[in-house]
C-alpha cells in the first residue's frame, strides 16, 4: 500500500538507533504511525518537530504491520514559537490530544481543517480563545455534543453559569454558550473556560477509557492564574 499526503507532526520517539516511529495527522488518512529511517540524522531531525507540517509518502508491504515514511518539511510551525511558552505549551497540548483521541487510520476533514485554522490563527490576540472554540468543537465532532446553547436564553450579569451534563457539574463561561468572542477577557476567565473544556474531556474520554491526560495541557491552564 503506497500512498502520499500532507500532514502534521503529533508525536515521535526513537525507534532503533537511527529511526523514528512518528505519529502524523493526514489530511486524507487521518491519524497514522510509520517508521522513519534516519530520523535520528540532524537534517531530518532538524525538521521532525511537533505540529510541523510535512508532506509525506507512505509505503507498507502488509496492512497489518507498520510502515514507512519518507517525510519533507513543508512549513515549520514549533520553531515560530520557541520563545512563547504558553503558544508552544498550545501546540504541544492539542497534538497530544489528538494523537490520543483520534481514532487511527480514519479521516476527519473537518477535525485537521479546524486545526489548521487554529495553527494559522496563533498570532492573533485571540488565540487563546479560538483554542478553547477548538477544543469545545472537537469534544463535539469525536461525538459528544455538550448542548451548551439550550442554556443561551440567560439573562443576568454573571459571567459564567453552572450546569449539568450527564451528571456532572460545571462551571461554564456564558460566552462559551453565546459564542460570542468578547473584546476584552480576564485570564481568571480564561482560565475557567480551559478547566471547564479540560474536565469534559477528562470526564468523556480519558477516565471512561483509562487513559493519561497530557501534562502539557495542564501547564497550559496554569500560564492563565
Amino acid at each position: 500500500m503506497n500512498w502520499e499526503d500532507n500532514c502534521y507532526l503529533l508525536s515521535k520517539r526513537k525507534f532503533r538507533e537511527n529511526a523514528n516511529i512518528i505519529n502524523i495527522f493526514t489530511e486524507k488518512k487521518g491519524r497514522i504511525d510509520g517508521i522513519v529511517y534516519g530520523g535520528t540524522s540532524r537534517k531530518i531531525r532538524n525538521y521532525l518537530q511537533i505540529s510541523n507540517k510535512l508532506f509525506v509518502a507512505y509505503s507498507s508491504k502488509n496492512e497489518n504491520k507498520i510502515g514507512y515514511f519518507k517525510t519533507e518539511l513543508i512549513k515549520p510551525i514549533s520553531p515560530l514559537y520557541f520563545n512563547d511558552k504558553e503558544k508552544m505549551s498550545a501546540l504541544i497540548s492539542i497534538c497530544s490530544l489528538l494523537n490520543i483521541l483520534l481514532p487511527e487510520g480514519q479521516p476527519n476533514k473537518k477535525i485537521y481543517t479546524s486545526f489548521e485554522k487554529l495553527i494559522n490563527s496563533l498570532d492573533l490576540d485571540n488565540w487563546i480563545i479560538l483554542y478553547i472554540f477548538f477544543e469545545l468543537n472537537l469534544i463535539k465532532d469525536l461525538g459528544y455534543d455538550t448542548n451548551l446553547g439550550q442554556y443561551n436564553d440567560i439573562k443576568d450579569n454573571s459571567e459564567t453559569k453552572k450546569i449539568t451534563i450527564d451528571g456532572y457539574d460545571y462551571e461554564v463561561p456564558l460566552y462559551l454558550i453565546s459564542k460570542k468572542i468578547p473584546e476584552l477577557i480576564s485570564t481568571k476567565l480564561i482560565k475557567k473556560s480551559l478547566y471547564f473544556t479540560r474536565n469534559i474531556i477528562l470526564n468523556k474520554f480519558f477516565l471512561p477509557n483509562n487513559l493519561l491526560f497530557p501534562k502539557s495541557r495542564v501547564i497550559l491552564e496554569n500560564y492563565f492564574n
